[in-house]
């Protein structure tokens, strides 16, 4: 009998980065499955549905349709039942607020197997965020960095967090770094066919968050930086050409292929929206930001808004954005002029720090992924074996620094790591470059990054799959998290309503606790989930009780007191469960100055 032949080594370096992306696929459909909607859910759901019955996007406008709209598909042919009533799409109207209440009343228990439907449609995306960073790594440093980049997409607690929600992060990770990619290609090799591609991605990226829309000024910057240090030629006019790739293009053609991408990018935008408003005149806008608004407003918005421009030479120019993307970003914009209350390692502050974004990725990011970082700098000091050309990991370093910048200067309020979310796949690219140390025989420097690479993972999965809870090492994980971010209802940080359903299988396992004392941090009731209920005592009473740790930290400190109670159980680690009795009770009545329960 012939022994079959042995599998090629490009055969398996094929089936490596599937296993990984069907693992990735795994992670992602069981953690949709298991958790309850969180904050932002359920608005971005209504809103999507409201897209394809109405054909408008008024709802959400503060975020491009496109993941919400992806997400919604599947739950519109599941036919959920909806109440428009409270429609509203007035100038600084943030209806989805109070329709999420109604559809989830509408829905009730349903509403969980809708929006797992609705995760699962966006999971192709973040496969997609994976595979262009393992292209984009592999075609940098070689195929082990490609699946070095990749192992880092497919388990870091932050991207398996968003991953398996409808949240646009994921999804705009994903299409930025792909539009990343088609334009760092381009810029290689330029044609018509390459800037075409780069043009549809541009505007598929600027549909999913208006943080891409810095890539209409990058982009041009990155181009000219690209030409100086190109070898340039003579053209046969006469005219200076560039040498890209062995192809000799004029500049003349490579400016007008940039002027393509940026105009494909823009009516992708504009297609994305149906071309709803687009050219409307600036002076026909009415804005509720001071910056567009023009106005000393000191209050949430109230009344018609204003408009800076109407009295200017500008106010006739037709601007060429759909009208509620604009209105969108002016609406956003307002929100961080108002100062909300944040909180960060224990001082409360209306208002944000600069430094807050730096802050939680340090804590929030595996050390084992931090580790790599500091190896990828450390390599690309040991010269050019480990890096690739200036130029190529410009393109690649420069949105990192430009999206923390512009996210770090916004400090109206802090309360969403996942606001940076969108860099992390450059990053991931950039310190795969330490892979090439098993290529260049580098034992200590490959066995290093191979055992941060083992931690990174391992200490993600070790959470998983309340990856939205993750903390680092650096802080004692996920049970300490909440001492350094939360507190605040919205913040995403570690407690968003998500483990709700987590909270009613414990509960179903010991029906011993009951009555249940219960604070949840959800747009929704509990109820829905089938829990019976009352709110806890604001002093300290035996009891069965569970609280959701923003309701612990909340700047109110009605429920403050449980910090000084050891919990008997966790639901993920966002939501708290104790079986107060009544010496602990009266030990921590004593310690607050109160006076002690009398005995029964």
């Amino acid at each position: 009998m012939k022994r079959a032949p042995p599998r090629s080594r490009s055969g398996m370096s094929c089936l490596l980065p599937a296993a990984l992306l069907a693992v990735h696929t795994g992670l992602l459909g069981w953690g949709a499955l298991r958790h309850s909607p969180g904050w932002d859910e359920v608005g971005h759901l209504v809103a999507g549905i409201s897209h394809y019955e109405f054909g408008t996007f008024d709802l959400y406008r503060v975020n491009p349709p496109l993941v919400r709209m992806v997400a919604a598909a599947p739950v519109v042919l599941a036919d959920p039942k909806t109440d428009w009533r409270k429609y509203d799409a007035s100038v600084g109207a943030r209806s989805e607020r109070y329709l999420r209440g109604d559809f989830v009343s509408a829905n009730q228990q349903r509403i969980f197997w809708l929006h797992t439907l609705a995760r699962w449609a966006c999971i192709p995306l973040s496969l997609l965020g994976g595979y262009v960073s393992f292209r984009w790594a592999g075609e940098l440093y070689g195929r082990l960095a490609g699946i070095l980049a990749l192992a880092l997409w497919c388990f870091s607690p932050n991207i398996l967090a968003s991953g398996q929600m409808i949240t646009p992060d994921a999804g705009a990770a994903a299409l930025g770094v792909t539009a990343g990619y088609l334009f760092w290609r381009w810029l290689r090799g330029p044609g018509w066919t390459r800037a075409s591609a780069a043009g549809v991605v541009l505007g598929l990226a600027e549909l999913t968050k208006t943080t891409w829309a810095v890539l209409f000024v990058l982009w041009p910057v990155l181009w000219l930086a690209w030409q100086r240090s190109r070898p340039t030629a003579q053209g046969t006019e006469g005219k200076q050409s560039i040498v890209s790739d062995g192809v000799v293009v004029t500049r003349k053609r490579q400016a007008c292929q940039l002027a393509v991408i940026l105009l494909l990018g823009l009516y992708v935008l504009n297609l994305g929206y149906l071309f709803e408003g687009t050219f409307q005149r600036l002076v026909d806008y009415r804005f509720v930001s001071r910056t567009l608004g023009g106005s000393p407003q000191q209050e949430p918005y109230v009344g018609p808004g204003q408009n800076r421009f109407a009295d200017t030479w500008l106010a006739a120019v037709p601007v060429p954005l759909p009208k509620n993307y604009l209105m969108g970003i002016d609406l956003q914009k307002s929100d961080f002029e108002q100062k909300m209350t944040s909180y960060l390692a224990g001082q409360w502050r209306e208002g944000g720090w600069w430094y807050y974004y730096l802050y939680a990725l340090a804590i929030k990011v595996p050390l084992g992924t931090w580790i790599l970082v500091l190896l990828a700098w450390v390599a690309g000091l040991l010269g050019a074996r480990y890096a690739a050309p200036w130029r190529d990991e410009l393109v690649l370093l420069a949105p990192i620094a430009v999206v923390l910048t512009l996210v770090s200067s916004q400090t109206g309020f802090n309360h969403h790591m996942r606001y940076v979310l969108p860099i992390f796949p450059f990053a991931f690219i950039w310190m795969s470059k330490v892979a090439r140390a098993v290529e260049l025989g580098h034992r200590k420097i490959a066995a290093v990054a191979a055992v941060a690479l083992v931690w990174s993972v391992g200490s993600s999965l070790w959470v998983y799959p309340h990856s939205l809870s993750y903390f680092n090492e650096l802080v004692g994980g996920p049970t300490h998290g909440h001492a350094h971010l939360g507190g605040v209802d919205v913040d995403s940080n570690i407690d968003w309503g998500q483990d709700l359903l987590y909270l009613k299988r414990w509960l179903d396992q010991h029906p011993e606790a009951r009555p249940l004392h219960l604070a949840f941090n959800g747009v929704y009731d509990a109820g829905v989930a089938g829990i019976e209920y009352t709110l806890p005592p604001t002093e300290p009473q035996p009891g069965w009780h569970a609280l959701s740790v923003n309701k612990i930290r909340s700047r109110s400190r009605q429920y403050e007191y449980f910090l000084r109670f050891e919990p008997v159980a966790m639901a993920g680690y966002s939501i708290y469960i104790y079986h107060v009795q009544r010496g602990e009770a009266n030990r921590v009545r004593r310690e607050l100055g109160l006076p002690e329960l009398p005995d029964p």
